[in-house]
């Protein structure tokens, strides 16, 4: 890894996420920020990359219904909430729960203070 990052967030849709997953690159470096205790995250069908690179074994996880049937988890708890953390890897469903989804990663990365100054001028209910 010639670049060193606290974060990656692998972006969902398709065909891009099956793009990411073709990449074994892509694969390769999620295992090393995941072995370094760094975050890792996916929404929409993007969640299917992790599964790829094995890094949801044993986790709660949630993505784009249907896109991780046939991949190759083991012991994975499938929830259908719009954001799901489990350790240091981030999930979420798909365009409907994309503000839900990033504001999460700014309070992982940024803290909650940071999380309620960027929500309250987005204006949400």
């Amino acid at each position: 890894m010639d670049r060193d990052f606290d974060m990656l967030v692998l972006p969902g849709g398709l065909p891009g996420a099956d793009n990411l997953n073709a990449d074994p690159r892509i694969r390769e470096l999620l295992k090393k920020l995941a072995d370094s205790g760094r975050w890792t995250g996916a929404i929409c069908a993007a969640p299917k990359v992790l599964a790829s690179a094995g890094l949801l074994d044993g986790r709660h996880a949630t993505s784009y219904p249907g896109s991780l049937d046939g991949s190759p988890v083991k012991d994975m708890v499938y929830e259908e909430k719009p954001v799901v953390i489990d350790g240091k890897v981030v999930t979420s469903r798909g365009p409907g729960t994309a503000m839900d989804f990033a504001l999460t990663l700014i309070e992982l990365l940024a803290g909650k203070g940071k999380r309620d100054e960027v929500e309250k001028a987005l204006m949400r209910p």
